[in-house]
């Protein structure tokens, strides 16, 4: 099982665009994600690594868990 580590905010848009989330605007260096039926949108700093505490953050938001992130990740 892979571990977790900070990652490029690219690689984390591309996990949850294959969740069904799309790009909805950009304020400054942070780009909101937003998906057709969920009331709260992500939103990911555009830093060259996002920390662990911001990723838990976006997958609690999102709903899903640690393996089925590693696993969309993989495909990224």
């Amino acid at each position: 099982m892979s571990r977790l580590t900070p990652l490029p905010w690219e690689k984390i848009v591309c996990v949850f665009e294959q969740l069904g989330y799309r790009r909805a605007g950009q304020k400054g260096s942070h780009l909101k994600l937003e998906k057709a039926g969920v009331a709260r949108p992500l939103i990911v700093p555009k830093y060259s690594e996002v920390g662990l505490d911001i990723i838990w953050t976006l997958i609690r938001t999102a709903g899903i868990t640690r393996d089925a992130f590693l696993k969309l990740l993989e495909n990224c």
